[in-house]
């Protein structure tokens, strides 16, 4: 799998709403290789996507549409400054990976010299997560660059979520959590209150 991750600052959220709109009916037929997409604003007025395709090379050849290129040209008028693209060709998939059921989403921004160990924990955790953590639906672990990561979380609703973060966490789990924010160091946060989830055609 391969996620494009893009994030800039809105500055006009309506028309970008309806550029999205359009992207899903009118170019999404189109785009071969295309797995599924996340977007959503968060608090700051920060747009953020996910898209996912099943290779790089698909998502170059979407890239390379006319139609996408007409279609971005207007999209990118809705943004304040420029716009940020992460492409990350090595994805891990973590509980499934998600769902296009998912009322909240949670995405992580870092840095990390350690992502093997990383994703090591991640699945190492994976079992008693799904047992503590009902509202966790899966998630999607991204690499870009030399040392950059990008994480998502998938949960069942922003309540519930927050509801089980209150949760007793086992004393093993607790330590492969510690370890786990260690490797990740500083990391930027954005919440999705209210996601788009826009699945491949059937």
């Amino acid at each position: 799998m391969f996620i494009q991750v893009i994030q800039g600052k809105v500055s006009d959220e309506a028309r970008l709403r309806q550029c999205m709109d359009r992207w899903t009916a009118e170019l999404r037929p189109g785009a071969i290789g295309y797995l599924g997409s996340t977007h959503g604003l968060c608090d700051d007025g920060t747009f953020i996507a996910l898209v996912r395709f099943e290779s790089t090379e698909d998502a170059q050849r979407n890239s390379q549409r006319p139609e996408q290129d007409q279609w971005w040209a207007e999209t990118q008028t809705c943004f304040e400054g420029a716009v940020s693209f992460m492409d990350c060709p090595d994805v891990t998939s973590w509980m499934g990976g998600g769902s296009d059921a998912a009322g909240f989403v949670q995405v992580m921004e870092g840095h990390s010299a350690h992502p093997t160990r990383m994703r090591q924990l991640m699945e190492q955790a994976s079992d008693q997560v799904r047992r503590l953590r009902p509202d966790i639906l899966g998630g999607t672990f991204a690499r870009y660059g030399d040392d950059g990561f990008v994480e998502a979380l998938y949960f069942t609703s922003e309540s519930e979520a927050r509801g089980h973060e209150k949760a007793q966490v086992p004393d093993d789990l607790r330590a492969l959590f510690k370890e786990e924010n260690l490797l990740m160091g500083k990391v930027s946060y954005y919440d999705m209150h209210e996601p788009v989830l826009v699945p491949a055609e059937r």
